[in-house]
């Protein structure tokens, strides 16, 4: 911890947000511009604020103070859940969650919150919502598969859930014609060279982009595979703890799904892909180790293709070849 940064807890929910200072002062200001704008006139070039990401609430808050130069980390719930947990509190408010926030901030290592670009920040409004989209029609073709499996389905319920689909997906083609457009716009290069990778396809190298931030924000393919947890978690301590290893369910789930779709395709058309999946069925592994290791593989290509200015070859030993 730096003695001279002053940290501030923040607190968050719908209608308010609740700060809690290094010294213990608190403060309650209103989750709108207006209260902003009054935090911000209590810090100072020291100022440090802290908190948590908690659904939708705190992104108005985390941008204003983006776009107004203040030092800002955003930390996954999950641990500033184990934090308060070890602090045994029996109080679950706002004001008393920003106050351990903001001891929270002054033990651990902070990573500066660097947000996205009001590009990046569409695309992923455009995912979220093709999410929902692809859910809804899925839901509607089961439902009318139903109908039909019950027999004499009714003809007005039959033609409310056909132009119910018809409408769900002629808006998820227009989203996805949207998103190709807005990520062609960055990423053209990244985009057309990933879609060289046997077992990525156009609308899974348009995901990858659009998850990555095209790649920008990872230094290493390592880096890239934690983010969608498929690094392994190791379970052991002494002689009595010897776990199972298992991927964490922290990370992107997203992405991570994404890539295990892909994996399958992999395994037949992309040769270094099909040879790990090969050789760990072989030692007796199972098949969804096997997946989740190809998938693993599969990122470290797209990595590798998306930063080097490569285009793939099967025949090339690093399965690369400059462009």
């Amino acid at each position: 911890m730096n003695k001279d940064i002053e940290y501030f807890g923040i607190g968050i929910s719908h209608l308010v947000f609740d700060v809690t200072d290094s010294d213990g002062n608190h403060h309650q200001f209103k989750n709108n511009t207006s209260g902003f704008k009054k935090f911000v006139k209590l810090l100072g070039q020291q100022s440090h604020c802290v908190m948590e990401a908690t659904g939708y609430y705190h992104y108005q808050l985390a941008y204003f103070l983006l776009e107004s130069g203040i030092r800002l980390s955003v930390e996954n719930p999950l641990s500033v859940k184990r934090f308060i947990q070890m602090k045994l509190s029996k109080v679950k408010t706002d004001k008393s969650d920003s106050r351990l926030i903001c001891e929270y901030a002054k033990q651990v290592e902070l990573r500066i919150w660097k947000g996205n670009s009001g590009h990046q920040r569409e695309c992923l409004q455009m995912t979220r919502l093709l999410s929902v989209y692809i859910k809804q029609s899925t839901m509607l073709k089961n439902k009318l598969h139903g109908e039909a499996v019950l027999g004499n389905p009714s003809k007005a319920v039959a033609g409310s859930l056909k132009r119910s689909l018809k409408q769900v997906q002629k808006e998820i083609g227009t989203l996805e014609e949207k998103l190709l457009a807005l990520v062609k716009q960055e990423h053209q290069d990244v985009l057309t060279r990933l879609k060289t990778i046997p077992g990525i396809g156009n609308k899974t190298a348009v995901m990858l982009v659009v998850l990555t931030d095209g790649f920008e924000r990872f230094t290493s393919g390592g880096e890239l595979c934690s983010y969608a947890g498929l690094t392994p978690v190791i379970r052991k301590s002494g002689s009595s703890v010897n776990g199972r290893s298992r991927i964490s369910k922290m990370a992107n789930q997203k992405l991570r799904n994404l890539l295990f779709m892909c994996s399958f395709n992999a395994c037949k058309y992309n040769r270094a892909c099909r040879e790990i999946y090969e050789r760990i069925v072989a030692k007796g592994k199972s098949k969804k180790l096997a997946l989740i290791a190809v998938c693993n593989k599969l990122l470290k290509q797209a990595f590798a293709i998306a930063k080097s200015g490569l285009v793939f070859d099967q025949e090339y030993k690093s399965t690369l070849v400059r462009n």
